[in-house]
């Protein structure tokens, strides 16, 4: 995927996620889960 961008917990800021997968949660909604580019922390950003 293209560029996704997230919020990082870690890094307290927004960064690039690596390797961005979209995913669909229990609820029937898409998401998205990638790492951090900066630390590597798993990521998670819910919404198209």
């Amino acid at each position: 995927m293209a560029d996704v961008e997230g919020y990082c917990v870690k890094c307290k800021k927004k960064s690039k996620m690596l390797e961005a997968k979209e995913v669909t949660m229990k609820n029937g909604k898409k998401a998205k889960t990638g790492t951090c580019e900066t630390c590597g922390t798993k990521m998670f950003k819910i919404g198209g």
